[in-house]
């Protein structure tokens, strides 16, 4: 039988400029993006007053204020964030040991067993979320239910500073009732091909079997087909495993030439050489990220047989992603990602099996 884990996904609300916004007044209130405003910038978070006007991260500067004439923009201060980050992470470990970092801004924490002995995770999230207004003045929305999965979805749901618990008898109806785009994994273009597919829900989701998803999705139909069944086995890991290590770069002015393509990309290959001496990792995936001038992005990947760490190595393989199609657009932004790393390890709960869903289970 598996057991029934109680599972609490913090989320800070919009974290950076939340914290522009309490150290500086004269923003309170007032539509905020953190980043850049030059005309090749690109915003790290918008406040929600900025948000109302469609600003968002990783969205261009130039279209940012174009929504919203009156943005502000503030340079970010990555100390300063850090800095109030260990602060929340110290609330959590008043809790528990099992907290995993996902970001400086939200983290997952599994509270079954808890240093305080509260059997209820809602209380227990909404306990934490008074504390961190208290000793940073911010605000957390935060999910619970029985899995990191439904959590992370539900964090969303009263967004911002609320919390949503979805209890174990309440997981299915849940996840049937809820917009294909909220699942957590399926981004634009997966929920471009579900609709052609007729899947809008997680109800119509749940209606294909696990072959068909599968033949249409990959890898991750079985991912998709788990989850909106409740089955998510995955850990709280308080040391999660690096995935993939990258670095990527934005030009002041677009590129049209391969020559100068590979300049920029022998500087990206160093610095990712660097990082990989640091953490003492290798890996076998290079991935080549290409965004056009346009704002469409593209990759190209090639796997090879052994793991590699030099930046010679990685050049070579960059090297012939980069010519292994014509370039449709001059080029803004290049970045270099490794992959399949020496250090992933299979999940002994792969996530197959199916979950007893335990009533009594107070939340």
């Amino acid at each position: 039988m598996n057991v029934m884990r109680k599972i609490i996904h913090i989320d800070m609300d919009a974290f950076y400029a939340s914290v522009e916004q309490l150290d500086n007044p004269e923003l309170r209130g007032k539509a905020v993006a953190v980043g850049g405003s030059s005309q090749r910038g690109v915003v790290s978070a918008a406040s929600y007053e900025a948000r109302k006007y469609g600003v968002r991260s990783a969205m261009s500067s130039v279209i940012a204020k174009r929504n919203c004439p009156d943005l502000i923009f503030v340079k970010p201060r990555f100390e300063r964030y850090r800095e109030i980050s260990q602060k929340i992470r110290e609330i959590f470990f008043e809790y528990t040991e099992l907290v995993e970092p996902l970001s400086l801004d939200e983290a997952y924490l599994d509270v079954t067993e808890n240093k305080k002995g509260n059997p209820s995770a809602t209380l227990i999230a909404k306990e934490i979320r008074n504390k961190i207004k208290e000793k940073t003045g911010l605000n957390a929305s935060a999910g619970i239910s029985i899995n990191k999965f439904i959590a992370k979805v539900a964090s969303d749901v009263n967004k911002p500073n609320g919390q949503k618990t979805v209890p174990p008898e309440e997981v299915l109806q849940f996840l049937e009732d809820l917009d294909i785009r909220k699942f957590y994994g399926v981004g634009k273009v997966t929920a471009e091909k579900m609709y052609s597919l007729g899947i809008f829900s997680g109800k119509d989701l749940k209606e294909k079997s696990e072959e068909y998803l599968t033949e249409h999705f990959g890898k991750s139909g079985s991912h998709f087909y788990n989850v909106v069944r409740g089955i998510h086995l995955s850990e709280v890991k308080p040391h999660r495993i690096r995935k993939s290590l990258g670095a990527e770069r934005t030009f002041n002015e677009n590129i049209s030439s391969e020559i100068f393509m590979l300049e920029r990309l022998e500087n990206i290959a160093e610095e990712i050489e660097r990082r990989l001496k640091k953490s003492k990792v290798a890996g076998k995936t290079v991935t080549l990220k290409i965004k056009y001038s346009d704002f469409t992005l593209q990759t190209r990947s090639k796997t090879i047989s052994y793991y590699i760490a030099s930046k010679e190595l990685i050049m070579e393989i960059a090297k012939a992603l980069l010519y292994q199609e014509k370039m449709k657009n001059s080029v803004r932004l290049l970045g270099i990602s490794l992959s399949n790393l020496n250090t992933d390890k299979e999940d002994s709960n792969e996530e197959k099996k199916e979950i007893s869903v335990q009533l009594k289970f107070k939340f």
